[in-house]
């Protein structure tokens, strides 16, 4: 499997150079909202993160190197996918330095998404790389990237997995951004809110730059977010918000799939 686009710039560093004031991607709010994003969908799915198999599609890029690591120390086992097995390998050895947690590699996709419990996908294909006959009953699927890794299909097919949407962010207080982002009032993507927190905290500095994002940054942000009221904006999956009833529905569902395939 290979992925058929390149992200284009150096993530702000050839921006920063030439500009007086701060800059940030904001890959590292998007880091940690995605994450978070994870963790309750999978608490509503009854998937317990430590005993769960997981997998990161785009594991070698500026986000997905950095789920990898944090989510290395959380989950039972750790599944990283790429294009380039040279590069897989360097980040497992770094992850093998920094936790002493074994990982394992591949280049197939779809050998990794046949035994996920839960995936975290953030690639730069055109193409959709997710398909309904990928994923196990009962799968959480965070999709990251844009454009989407998940086809819209599984929406239809597959309502028995629960795919969301990676960083969306409730902004705290009386917010008008004056553009439609496609969001309810008073949230934005986490790349945005991160902006908005370094600002509140007086950090007029450069923050996420480069492709290397570092663990501690991750947390960092998502402290100081806590800290000035800044929180997930609910789950969302294909546009859309998701109830209590919607995410009942496809727990219900993933067990009844489960159950009609262990028959």
């Amino acid at each position: 499997d290979v992925y058929k686009r390149q992200v284009v710039g150096d993530a702000g560093i050839t921006v920063a150079s030439n500009l007086g004031i701060a800059v940030t991607s904001g890959n590292s709010y998007t880091v940690a909202m995605a994450l978070e994003g994870t963790r309750k969908a999978a608490d509503y799915m009854g998937i317990d993160i430590k005993s769960a198999q997981v997998a990161v599609l785009g594991a070698t890029g500026s986000i997905g190197s950095v789920c990898a690591r944090i989510l290395a120390e959380e989950a039972g086992s750790l599944t990283l996918v790429a294009p380039k097995r040279s590069q897989l390998e360097r980040l497992a050895y770094v992850i093998l330095h920094e936790t002493g947690v074994a990982v394992r590699i591949t280049t197939n996709i779809k050998d990794a998404l046949r035994t996920a419990d839960i995936v975290v996908t953030v690639t730069s294909s055109l193409e959709a790389l997710i398909e309904p006959q990928d994923l196990k009953p009962g799968t959480v699927v965070c999709d990251v990237a844009r454009p989407r890794d998940v086809s819209v299909k599984v929406a239809s097919e597959r309502p028995d997995v629960l795919v969301i949407e990676g960083g969306v962010v409730e902004v705290p207080g009386d917010v008008e951004f004056n553009f439609n982002f496609g969001f309810p009032p008073k949230t934005s993507y986490a790349c945005m809110a991160e902006t908005m927190i370094l600002a509140l905290e007086g950090r007029f500095e450069n923050y996420s730059l480069g492709r290397d994002l570092t663990v501690s940054q991750v947390k960092e942000i998502a402290r100081l977010g806590r800290k000035h009221g800044f929180k997930l904006a609910g789950l969302r999956s294909f546009e859309h918000a998701l109830t209590t009833e919607d995410l009942k529905r496809v727990r219900e569902l993933a067990k009844s799939f489960q159950r009609s395939l262990d028959k």
